[in-house]
């Protein structure tokens, strides 16, 4: 049976070719994309703007624009099977994905309280990202990612995982601390407190930099650099707008914490 990235290419040369591309052309992105955050924030939510286009209920954009970067890889490995899937580092490394996007696609949406809208451009956008991202790790992990023997024992291999883990971890005990900021009822907002927001503004964003940098250590790739690359230049960003925000927002902020980087910056 034809599936569609075999229709797509006319080799595994040339479909090869074009996943580097693709990391090439994240790497580019990211680099457009860090001029532009020195203007404008990343507009969605307490930066959500009229201008970006009507807003889209909170949980239904959360869902349906991460859906893709779960449901595009699943695609790919259920029905695109490839020995590789089997090799312990690709299967470890295609594990890790998954782990992140299953819960930020099938359970954090639903936890949310509360949020204002997404701007429509800001759920066009993350659609595309997350499809075209989605396609290209799992593709080249399940296809084409050849790893030295004994990979898995290699110091990158194991740092890698471990500071996927630190910051898989980190992220979800973050997520939850905001979303427990607010009692049943209770409007506006709050100082984060516990955790890493202790030290930093942006914890929820330290995590998931830290996780993908792991990813990237590990994965040892184009592909999965880029993507670390990328999310490092609009996460950072936030937190920066974040520590910002707070400090213009709360006389009492602690003076002490961070943008992103505990007793540095």
């Amino acid at each position: 049976m034809d599936t569609l990235p075999t229709m797509m290419f006319s080799s595994e040369q040339e479909e090869k070719y074009y996943l580097d591309c693709m990391g090439y052309f994240f790497i580019f992105m990211a680099v457009c994309t860090f001029f532009t955050l020195l203007f404008e924030n990343v507009p969605y939510g307490r930066y959500a703007s009229g201008k970006y286009g009507f807003p889209i209920n909170v949980k239904f954009a959360w869902f349906v624009q991460e859906l893709p970067a779960f449901m595009v890889p699943l695609y790919l490995v259920l029905w695109t099977p490839s020995a590789k899937t089997s090799q312990l580092p690709n299967a470890l490394l295609i594990a890790m994905y998954f782990c992140h996007y299953v819960q930020r696609s099938l359970v954090y949406p639903f936890l949310i309280r509360g949020g204002k809208p997404t701007p429509v451009v800001s759920f066009v956008l993350a659609i595309v990202f997350c499809i075209v991202n989605g396609y290209m790790q799992i593709r080249y992990l399940s296809h084409y990612a050849e790893y030295p023997e004994g990979w898995v024992t290699h110091p990158c291999f194991i740092i890698g995982c471990a500071l996927w883990l630190v910051g898989w971890l980190v992220n979800l005990h973050s997520d939850h601390i905001l979303r427990n900021l607010r009692k049943p009822g209770e409007t506006g907002y709050k100082i984060p407190r516990g955790g890493l927001f202790e030290y930093v503004s942006g914890a929820n964003f330290l995590g998931e930099i830290t996780e993908w940098a792991g990813f990237a250590l590990a994965g040892h790739s184009v592909h999965s650099t880029s993507f670390s690359i990328f999310t490092l230049v609009v996460l950072a960003s936030r937190a920066v707008a974040h520590h910002r925000w707070y400090l213009n927002k709360f006389e009492d902020y602690p003076e002490s914490r961070k943008a992103l980087i505990p007793f540095v910056f």
